[in-house]
């Protein structure tokens, strides 16, 4: 990629790309991304707000006093809902579980052990004796089941050839063919009432009421065992047979919990709800009446009437309402309010701010209808003013501006009094209290702001309140001291929200907030003691920008804490390579003697760009990170380009500026040109070799006067009212940096000597006090002999005023004079 095509890669390109993606609608044109985020926010507030209170009737609890007479609009027919349930349970209950019967399965078991018995007899009639191995695996393929040595040799001795095996297997068929299951207890407890038993042969269904013909696997190898006494074999016999039949033997009846549930489940649905009629203007509940269970039964129904008939209805006219309230008022900030500019980043948090918010009020209301009810002496609209509402525009104002935060207060003090019920004065309450609240939270520089900002809220609460109530007509009464005492907290909870809010915010929008900036501000971060540690020339360099920035930002009205952090960060690129910078080589030899102008250029411009890394990698927000990448715009390194000018080559390739300039972009916002122009002035003022106020003024104006000539502060809102109020920011805080020092009129050692006798050695004076050496003319912090490393070289003033143009049309002489 060519600097040029790096010029044009934007932070607008990258500004929304991580929400388009969220959302999927990074196709669309910006303003219809902008048309679809305004009408899914309607659509939430519009789902919030309805219903609202005069849209349904109240909600009750058994028990409760009814605040008001409540009669049926219409003739209804209601259901009984829990009748409806239990008549439906026991339609449950009714239906028996089914059990699938397997008649084949003893047969099947005696039809095993009579076939291995007969091929083991029939293996030991042949000629060759057969090893005891050979006949155990025999016995087993037959039986199927695991047979040991013991159990082979017991049969061997039996004699196969006279037991009778057609009798043994029809008796045992006979025995098996009662239904068995694997747990006979659990059976029984499960199938008080019955069961429907499924004949898997050919799928008959036989009610099953008398279980005592269901026997479990013990008691089936007993039947068996009776029938086998009956043939008139011997003990030692049966007991053989016994084992081997043992294992062969499994549960014929087996449970079907799908097909049993399944029909449960068509059973309750099957049984029709239960209804009872109520009739148009019957009396459901009156004032000052228990409310009961029948009623509330009724009361829902009637609720559920108002959702039918009317709420579509109020639907849609809130959701039209709605649509043209946040389209007019976004339509005309972003024409008419200059500082209205919103991302779609930014618009999301709004949206999010606007239904988080929302929410919090609907379930406040819920929870002030059940404080109402339990509490009597307060009424339930008492409580609203213990809500929060000054919280969004607080948040909006803090993490965005005062203009944003100022159409947010607007729009959501309306919606506000829509939610209860078209109520004015609330309307009016939460405007007030919003746009204090935005207010205090202004340039909030320590955490205790939004304290002070939520006590701010309260003050106006309290006032408003007292408005409201007088508007009314009421006299002074109890409510009006609960109110008050509300209102008090509900602006301390403001302030409470908002501080725990934050962090949030932060780490999901990815904002960068006055509070984190606070935090950012500790010179013992991580970032920042690194910087200190590998270049601490650049450390220094980038205090005293912090204090250039933050003293100008105050005098523009631009925010004074984000230009001190921002300094204190826009250099910490030149950790990788600190040694390259002149600030931070301490005595050393200039490392760009050995190399190209071309490659020193690279190397000066890839600060900013190792700047950017580091940052993401340490996250510390995308306003710092737009400052790191525009500090030094699409500025020309001069000294190194001149360089490369002078030691081309006539025949040789062309020698582009671009290479020779930042990749930019040009400072989009106040903080960073401020940040340009502190920077720039601070490295030029240690060139100066006497820097008395005059000359730190000249330097200073023609710093500034170089960058507004080349175009830096296009495109950022600095006007020249700000320039003006800049350059003498700068001339004062410069002029207490490099102030003098007044000569003693005699060494003090000699003093000393007068006063002790001439005790004192010389090498005990005070080195502070000992003239300082003759200064050495710098340039941009080195010696004159050595070349530019970082910036444009300032040198001597006469040099500048040459090579400025004469007529000086665009350069503002009188820039920074008082």
């Amino acid at each position: 990629m060519t600097k040029k095509d790096r010029k044009k890669e934007p932070g607008e390109r990258r500004k929304s790309s991580r929400i388009r993606d969220l959302f999927g609608f990074y196709q669309l044109s910006e303003k219809r991304q902008r048309l679809l985020l305004i009408f899914l926010l309607a659509s939430c507030l519009t789902l919030i707000i309805i219903p609202k209170g005069g849209f349904v009737p109240d909600h009750y609890a058994p028990g409760d006093i009814a605040s008001r007479d409540i009669k049926s609009p219409r003739d209804m027919l209601v259901e009984d809902a829990p009748l409806t349930e239990k008549k439906r349970l026991e339609a449950e209950n009714e239906t028996r579980p089914l059990y699938d019967y397997d008649t084949l399965a003893g047969r099947e078991a005696a039809r095993q052990l009579s076939v291995g018995l007969e091929k083991l007899a029939k293996k030991q009639l042949e000629l060759e004796p057969p090893s005891q191995e050979s006949l155990q695996s025999i016995l087993q393929e037959a039986l199927g089941t695991s047979v040991t040595a013991e159990q082979v040799r017991k049969v061997l001795r039996l004699g196969l050839d006279d037991l009778p095996l057609g009798e043994i297997e029809r008796e045992m068929g006979g025995a098996l063919s009662r239904p068995i299951v694997g747990n006979l207890k659990l059976f029984q407890t499960e199938s008080t009432n019955g069961i429907v038993m499924r004949n898997l042969a050919g799928g008959q269904e036989i009610p099953l009421d008398k279980l005592e013909q269901v026997v479990g696997i013990g008691k089936a190898l007993d039947l068996v065992q009776e029938r086998w006494t009956k043939l008139g074999l011997n003990p030692e016999e049966r007991n053989v047979l016994r084992d081997l039949a043992q294992p062969l033997i499994r549960p014929n009846l087996t449970f079907n919990r799908n097909e049993t549930e399944e029909r449960r489940f068509q059973a309750r649905e099957s049984v029709p709800p239960v209804l009872f009629q109520i009739k148009k203007g019957e009396m459901i509940v009156r004032e000052g009446e228990r409310v009961t269970p029948s009623q509330i039964v009724k009361l829902r129904a009637l609720r559920d009437l108002g959702k039918e008939f009317r709420q579509q209805l109020n639907a849609f006219g809130l959701l039209v309402a709605t649509l043209v309230l946040f389209f007019v008022g976004h339509t005309f900030a972003r024409i008419n309010i200059r500082k209205f500019k919103p991302d779609n980043r930014d618009l999301v948090f709004l949206a999010s701010s606007y239904v988080g918010l929302f929410l919090l009020i609907k379930v406040s209301i819920l929870i002030s209808s059940a404080l109402g009810a339990a509490i009597p002496a307060i009424d339930a609209s008492t409580y609203y003013y213990l809500i929060p509402f000054a919280m969004g525009s607080m948040l909006v104002r803090l993490v965005l501006n005062s203009e944003i935060a100022l159409m947010f207060a607007i729009i959501g003090a309306l919606l506000v009094g829509v939610l209860f019920g078209n109520n004015l004065s609330l309307t009016m309450y939460v405007l007030a209290g919003s746009l204090i609240g935005a207010h205090g939270v202004r340039h909030c520089k320590e955490r205790t702001t939004l304290y002070q900002a939520g006590l701010k809220v309260a003050a106006v609460n309290l006032v408003m309140i007292i408005a409201i109530h007088f508007l009314a007509g009421k006299a002074v009464e109890m409510q009006l001291l609960y109110k008050l005492a509300f209102g008090f907290f509900g602006g301390i909870l403001s302030a409470v929200f908002v501080n725990g809010t934050v962090p949030l915010i932060e780490s999901l929008f990815k904002y960068t907030t006055d509070v984190k900036l606070l935090e950012m501000a500790n010179l013992n971060s991580p970032v920042l003691r690194e910087l200190m540690i590998q270049a601490p020339g650049t450390y220094h360099h980038s205090i005293v920008v912090g204090n250039l920035v933050e003293s100008a930002a105050e005098a523009i009205n631009a925010n004074p804490l984000l230009s001190r952090v921002a300094a204190y960060y826009h250099d910490i690129g030149k950790i990788r390579k600190p040694l390259y910078f002149i600030e931070n080589a301490e005595g050393q030899s200039n490392k760009h003697d050995k190399l190209a102008p071309s490659m020193s250029a690279l190397i000066l411009t890839s600060h900013v760009k190792d700047g950017i890394e580091m940052a993401r990698e340490a996250k510390l927000g995308k306003e710092l990170i737009d400052i790191i990448q525009q500090h030094h715009g699409t500025s020309l390194i001069k000294f190194f380009y001149d360089k490369a000018m002078n030691q081309a080559k006539p025949g040789m390739h062309q020698i582009k500026e671009d290479d020779y300039r930042y990749p930019g972009p040009k400072p989009q916002t106040r903080e960073a040109a401020l940040i340009m122009l502190a920077d720039a002035v601070e490295a030029a003022s240690r060139t100066l070799s006497d820097p008395t106020p005059a000359r730190i003024q000249g330097m200073v104006q023609k710093i500034i006067n170089n960058i507004f000539i080349d175009g830096q502060l296009d495109e950022c809102e600095l006007t020249l009212k700000d320039l003006h109020q800049i350059a003498r920011s700068f001339n004062r805080i410069l002029s207490g940096i490099f102030h003098n020092r007044i000569d003693y009129p005699e060494p003090a050692f000699k003093e000393r000597e007068k006063e002790g006798g001439g005790r004192k050695k010389e090498s005990d004076v005070d080195t502070e006090t000992e003239r300082a050496p003759e200064p050495v003319v710098l340039e941009n912090g080195r010696k004159k002999d050595t070349h530019d490393s970082d910036r444009e070289p300032t040198g001597d003033s006469r040099d500048r005023n040459s090579s400025t143009d004469a007529s000086g049309t665009d350069d503002l002489k009188r820039l920074g004079m008082s």
